[in-house]
């Protein structure tokens, strides 16, 4: 979600050279090296969202401040992966966002391609089921148990497509207007404010929702709503990128 920041001795070059796209990273990092990245950052924040519901239930009956103390775990855990992972994979951590860089690459912008598209989803998918698997491990509870967490209602399916598009919005948003170097910051703001404005606690992420399905805690949602949550959030994703063509228009001035 990051771009890579420079070295100090590459400054000047670098400040010749166009601004990367979200999630650009320079040539000379290795695609192992990436993959390593969205696997371990995937898995990390599957494990902070799973590890810190399950934390909150076993403090606190109220479910206002377990979505509170769920919700403020996640907006420093991401903020500080994004950090700290940022320079090396993009640190995407979500098939939805590595998904709309392939498609902005294929319409001449800048981005991940077919093949690195096809390294960095498995990875994020692998990582997130890790991370829940490790979260569980870490309280106590059975590593794989598939979450009875119904969420199918239609409400629920719009907040996915509301919460994707506002990510992909400010993601790329941030890219086209070159503050690349707030997206530590702005994502993990959005997604905290997101848990709490949209009706589906804002999952926005594939690869998450596929991880939380291996919980059945109070992050969990149950298999059988993961095709349609990661359905509306590719609707939610394509919506995004639309946004962004619309509001962030590049071209010539109107004619006066």
């Amino acid at each position: 979600m990051t771009a890579t920041e420079p070295a100090a001795s590459d400054a000047i070059a670098t400040d010749l050279s166009p601004q990367p796209a979200p999630g650009a990273t320079p040539p000379r990092t290795p695609l192992a090296a990436r993959a390593a990245a969205e696997l371990v950052g995937t898995a990390a924040l599957v494990a902070i969202v799973v590890g810190s519901g399950i934390q909150a239930t076993q403090l606190t009956d109220d479910v206002a401040l377990q979505l509170l103390a769920n919700s403020t775990a996640t907006v420093f855990g991401l903020g500080v992966l994004i950090a700290l992972l940022g320079p090396v994979s993009g640190a995407h951590f979500n098939p939805a966002v590595s998904l709309a860089e392939w498609w902005t690459a294929r319409r001449g912008g800048a981005g991940v391609t077919g093949r690195e598209l096809a390294v960095y989803v498995p990875s994020q998918i692998v990582g997130g089921i890790l991370g829940a698997v490790l979260a569980d491990a870490m309280f106590g509870e059975p590593l794989v148990k598939w979450s009875t967490h119904d969420r199918s209602a239609g409400n629920l399916l719009l907040g996915e497509v509301v919460a994707t598009a506002g990510l992909i919005l400010l993601i790329f948003g941030l890219a086209r207007t070159d503050r690349l170097r707030f997206a530590p910051v702005a994502v993990a703001s959005y997604i905290g404010a997101a848990y709490w404005f949209t009706s589906s606690t804002s999952f926005a992420n594939p690869a998450v929702t596929i991880g939380r399905a291996f919980t059945d805690t109070f992050a969990g949602i149950a298999p059988a709503s993961v095709p349609a949550f990661v359905g509306m959030q590719i609707i939610g994703a394509a919506v995004g990128l639309a946004l962004v063509a619309v509001i962030f228009m590049r071209g010539r001035a109107d004619a006066e």
